[in-house]
């Protein structure tokens, strides 16, 4: 059974997991209704995608 023969840091440990943050996700201008939407999804403001209306969102008035 493999078992390490010295501590490992907390700076060694530390860097280690230096790439394990999340990153932020991609964000792009809705050209309909100029809301931020995430790339290749229908907008969730508008219901837009391809210069169409896929979904028709309910407005509470």
């Amino acid at each position: 059974m493999a078992v390490p023969k010295k501590k490992v840091s907390r700076s060694r440990r530390d860097m280690r997991r230096a790439h394990d943050s999340l990153a932020s996700q991609a964000r792009g201008e809705c050209p309909n209704c100029g809301e931020l939407k995430r790339p290749h999804h229908v907008c969730p403001s508008c219901g837009f995608y391809n210069d169409r209306e896929v979904v028709e969102i309910d407005t509470i008035a």
